[in-house]
């Protein structure tokens, strides 16, 4: 049985956690991150750490679920999240121009993306991109759709893939 809702979680020097009902703010050196917990779900904050307490059993998925969100919260304000593409394939490549992300990905037009507020982009090389932010769910969605512009194909492994994603590779005929 899974005892993540009743771990207690430490705040490293420059984060402050506060609850205001039942919302949750953690400020740190990156940004500032808020969310919502269950109103059956209590925080309490003191000096070493957050600690999350449940009404009753009926309750359980959602102790852990605030508990891991938090946790994430305060790893994005301190450290934040960063998710590495590759583009593999002839003529694939990333382009950054301010806020958008031009793809080509082997079809006739290229792809434009907006990049969402609270998310950086960097791409050091044609094929190579970096998606870095403090909210680990901003990251990993936007992220997922630039992969879901091309993904990878089993047969020749060409498509967008994330950098430690590994391709089970096809025979052909």
């Amino acid at each position: 049985m899974s005892r993540v809702g009743n771990r207690i979680l430490t705040i490293p020097t420059g984060v402050t956690v506060s609850v205001d009902g039942n919302k949750v703010t953690v400020k740190g050196p990156k940004g500032e991150l808020s969310t919502e917990v269950n109103a059956h779900i209590t925080v309490d904050v003191n000096d070493t750490g957050v600690k999350l307490t449940r009404d009753n059993d009926l309750y359980k998925k959602d102790h852990g679920t605030a508990n891991a969100n938090i946790n994430n919260m305060i790893i994005g304000v301190t450290s934040g999240f960063e998710k590495k593409l590759e583009s593999v394939g002839v003529g694939y490549r990333f382009q950054v121009k301010g806020k958008e992300l031009v793809v080509t990905a082997g079809y006739s037009h290229p792809v434009n993306k907006q990049i969402p507020e609270g998310i950086s982009v960097e791409s050091p090389s044609n094929t190579e991109l970096f998606v870095r932010g403090i909210d680990k769910k901003l990251v990993g969605d936007f992220a997922a759709e630039i992969r879901d512009i091309r993904r990878p194909e089993p047969y020749k492994g060409k498509g967008i893939r994330y950098a430690d994603e590994h391709i089970r590779r096809k025979e052909g005929k």
